[in-house]
């Protein structure tokens, strides 16, 4: 249903039988990961032209992985991320691949 690489990929679906007997099938909740279950890979600093998928491209050489920084930082809206310049996020290797501090 989802490319491999999204972050619904993973989660299970469930299916709803609506009144008239339409079966509608959907994926489950996604909660946010805690933001100490990510391993550090370096600080990015902000400046007022970045965007997070060129940053995401940057770093993960893949600007749809946007997803993957927004949950190391805790963030709902990626364009909070982005929306200071100054402001510093965190690069992080996928939720559940260890790997020792600033790799």
């Amino acid at each position: 249903m989802f490319s491999p690489t999204s972050r619904y990929a993973s989660l299970p679906t469930s299916t709803y039988t609506a009144p008239d007997g339409t079966m509608i099938s959907y994926v489950t909740r996604r909660f946010l990961p805690q933001t100490d279950s990510f391993t550090l890979l370096l600080l990015h600093t902000v400046t007022d032209s970045d965007r997070l998928d060129n940053v995401t491209n940057q770093y993960l050489d893949d600007p749809q992985q946007f997803w993957r920084v927004s949950d190391a930082n805790d963030a709902l809206s990626p364009f909070d991320l982005t929306s200071a310049p100054g402001n510093t996020i965190r690069i992080t290797l996928p939720q559940g691949i260890p790997g020792p501090p600033n790799a």
